[in-house]
């Protein structure tokens, strides 16, 4: 159910971004709803965004960002109409991953899960306890892996200490995963980036 009460929007977590777009489109009807629905949303589409935002509206219009890869740039333009949006008018992001996004966005729009086509990735690290032995073993195992396979893994990470192991992170550890995911839009090694986050949990304890 759409949180039709709040004024700003949220974030909608969803694998199947255009299907989501369509069940948005009727849920939201007669209301007129604007799509941006894209693989990788640029500064360009934000500018555009943020035009559209302007246009006038007598009743609530939903503007909709969909996208696989959602740029830094992007983000950071659009801060501070996500924090104060213009009359009448609602923003829905739709992102297959939370770590897709800036923790400053994530902060201004609640999150809500929508219909996945994957099930989290399993992780079978104890985070609590993770020692090096460990980590070792699975920068091995994930020597290949691809960039867009990559950024599920850091989701189930992120899942599995917040969810499963149910830890509390520390500032430094939610600035890595933040970090981790601007460096796989940079195409820095997934090793690398895997070993910073578990390098940050043994340093915790």
């Amino acid at each position: 159910m759409l949180p039709h009460e709040s004024k700003k929007g949220h974030i909608l977590i969803a694998t199947e971004i255009e299907a989501e777009f369509e069940r948005l489109k009727l849920e939201l009807k007669p209301h007129r709803v604007v799509g941006f629905i894209r693989e990788k949303f640029l500064l360009e589409d934000a500018k555009a965004v943020i035009a559209e935002a302007y246009i006038s509206e007598s009743q609530t219009k939903y503007i909709v960002m969909g996208a696989l890869e959602f740029h830094t740039v992007s983000q950071n333009s659009l801060l501070k109409m996500l924090e104060e949006p213009p009359r009448n008018i609602e923003f829905i992001i739709i992102s297959p991953t939370k770590s897709n996004l800036l923790a400053t966005v994530r902060s201004r729009l609640p999150i809500l899960q929508g219909e996945s086509l994957h099930e989290v990735m399993q992780v079978d690290l104890n985070l609590a306890r993770v020692d090096y032995a460990q980590i070792f073993a699975f920068l091995k195992e994930h020597t290949r892996i691809k960039r867009s396979e990559a950024k599920l893994l850091l989701e189930a990470l992120y899942h599995r200490a917040t969810v499963v192991d149910m830890l509390i992170l520390s500032s430094s550890q939610l600035e890595n995963f933040d970090k981790a995911y601007r460096l796989l839009e940079l195409n820095s090694r997934p090793q690398s980036i895997f070993a910073l986050i578990l390098m940050g949990f043994v340093g915790e304890k």
